[in-house]
């Protein structure tokens, strides 16, 4: 049945609603001409008695029928104008919300039609007959009967008629549908349809074997199918309709279990019919699911988490693309040394207290660790996510791990910190399927040159030119002139931004207390300017540049320790 709808649906394409709402509907016509033969088995009708009963039937059908098809055209007119084109997220939400409760809107809004034009038509045939008036209530009992027979048919068969609309309505939806409660439970369907067929079957069996006996035999005959549906066989019914909805409500709770994260669980396989290999696939499912958790943790654990949301984005380039980035490089001073005097155990848990200083500060000011080399760290500011002002988040970040880290010293460490800024190629490095996103280029390998030029300065934080160069706002540095760096042919002009002096943690100062909110260097300093190149001032005051320092206090931290306005590099 799906494909010839679906086939119709797409030869008519917005038509398609009205053509099948003018097919369908009139097969009320039929429905009604048939309880009209049926009633004729229980009245000894004329001729011209049951083509008059007929014609009066069919003419109250007909006015129904048009008035309730007038409705419903005008109800699909969204639904029309979505299929021809009109696809917005407003457009198409409200189009499947009206496409998912088509069915139960025909028989909510429009049954009162049916049940007038079915009144009449007893009424009709009473006084057509000559019968006494008591005999309008079987007969409209009956006739109520053959009306829900009728409406199941309409709405069973507008449900089918929808599916291919909503078919294309879901792909086209911006966030999957949720249904918290349904519109009519399924559990209603089953109790209400299959009682009724039973006693649609049991009128029409005891009208075809019966002789007549007019409305005493009718009214028994309404009776006695009425008992048997709702009495000995009912309990059939129930039984049917537990049968199925049990598996049914098993899978609902297991996947508001595994909406909740409880992939743990699994649905119990009760039955070996389909339900059953619905189970037993839905538990595969959750298997999957729940390893895909793991390698997700672990993926998260040992990636950066913007770097990860970056790799499974439509954004992402396999093939690397080429960006302007400032880098941040921080190595620890006199490792070889303090590694040489501790056994490796020890190394690697002075290590991660370090970098768990390290990280926060980082991604605090928007950055995100390319790789842990050893004791040395390297952060990307630029890239993969594009950031506006990356120079001055790099420079800021450097100031800010300088001060915090030579002041808690987490592990026992000092650090010195090399920042650089130009374009570097951003992608997959690696082979033989074990990839890491990282950046090359000559800007990155100057980086760790420049950090390591802090150690014949004396200063804690340097940086190039380069950074300089491109950042907009006024932040004091010192020039340290052009120096000879190792590797490089040129010599490269060094800067040493202002750090707040570095102090001893004191007593009852833990290392992982929680750390103070960035500070723009030098704030607390006395200001030795540098001007902003004139492209920088030319550019203006970005829209998003870095927010103000909060002070620890205002932001409900620990405070770090007191600290000077002198530079680091002339504390020493």
């Amino acid at each position: 049945m799906n494909q010839p709808l679906t086939w119709l649906y797409r030869k008519l394409g917005s038509r398609y609603p009205a053509v099948f709402l003018c097919l369908e509907l009139p097969n009320a016509f039929v429905v009604a001409a048939g309880s009209v033969a049926l009633f004729s088995f229980y009245y000894s009708l004329s001729k011209s008695e049951f083509l008059e009963v007929l014609a009066i039937a069919l003419g109250l059908t007909g006015l129904g029928v048009a008035w309730v098809l007038a409705r419903m055209l005008k109800r699909v007119r969204p639904l029309a104008r979505w299929i021809g084109g009109e696809r917005s997220a407003e457009r198409t939400a409200e189009a499947w919300e009206l496409a998912v409760n088509l069915p139960i809107v025909l028989i909510r809004r429009d049954f009162l039609a049916p049940i007038v034009a079915t009144s009449g038509t007893v009424i009709a045939s009473v006084a057509v007959l000559g019968l006494s008036w008591l005999a309008f209530f079987p007969i409209m009992i009956a006739a109520v009967v053959a009306v829900g027979y009728a409406g199941i048919l309409h709405y069973l068969a507008l449900e089918l008629a929808m599916r291919p609309i909503l078919f294309d309505i879901n792909r086209e939806l911006e966030v999957p549908v949720r249904i918290d409660r349904p519109t009519l439970p399924l559990r209603v369907k089953l109790l209400g349809s299959l009682p009724l067929i039973n006693v649609i079957t049991g009128i029409v069996v005891a009208a075809l074997t019966s002789d007549g006996g007019g409305t005493d035999a009718l009214g028994i005959n309404v009776l006695v199918a009425l008992f048997v549906s709702f009495t000995i066989s009912f309990e059939l019914v129930v039984l049917l309709s537990r049968s199925i909805l049990r598996p049914v409500e098993d899978l609902e709770a297991a996947t508001e279990r595994i909406r909740q994260g409880r992939y743990e669980e699994h649905v119990p396989v009760t039955t070996s019919d389909e339900f059953g290999e619905l189970s037993a696939a839905f538990n595969q499912m959750v298997t999957g699911l729940a390893e895909r958790e793991r390698l997700r943790e672990a993926f998260g654990t040992y990636l950066d988490e913007e770097v990860a949301q970056h790799l499974i984005s439509e954004d992402f380039q396999p093939t690397g693309e080429e960006v302007e980035v400032s880098l941040v490089f921080c190595d620890v001073r006199d490792f070889t040394t303090a590694a040489a005097a501790a056994d490796a155990p020890d190394v690697v848990a002075r290590l991660n207290e370090l970098f768990e200083c390290i990280v926060p500060i980082v991604a605090r000011h928007r950055g995100h660790i390319d790789q842990f080399i050893g004791d040395a760290t390297l952060a990307v500011f630029g890239a993969p996510e594009r950031v506006p002002q990356h120079a001055d988040r790099a420079v800021q970040c450097a100031v800010e791990l300088a001060r915090t880290i030579n002041s808690r010293r987490p592990g026992g460490f000092e650090v010195g910190i090399g920042v650089n800024s130009g374009r570097v190629v951003a992608g997959a490095i690696g082979g033989a399927g074990r990839l890491s996103f990282s950046v090359i280029g000559d800007a990155v390998n100057l980086c760790s040159r420049v950090e390591a030029a802090t150690r014949e300065t004396g200063d804690a934080v340097l940086i190039t030119g380069a950074t300089r160069a491109l950042l907009s706002e006024t932040i004091e540095v010192e020039s340290r002139g052009e120096r000879d760096i190792r590797g490089y042919d040129r010599r490269v002009e060094l800067y040493a931004p202002l750090v707040p002096v570095a102090l001893e943690t004191g007593p009852g100062v833990d290392v992982n207390d929680p750390l103070g909110d960035p500070v723009v260097a030098g704030s607390a300093a006395r200001r030795t300017r540098v001007t902003v190149s004139a492209a920088a001032r030319a550019r203006g005051p970005a829209s998003d540049a870095p927010e103000p320092a909060k002070t620890a206090a205002s932001a409900g931290r620990t405070p770090c320790p007191a600290l000077s306005g002198r530079s680091l590099a002339r504390s020493r």
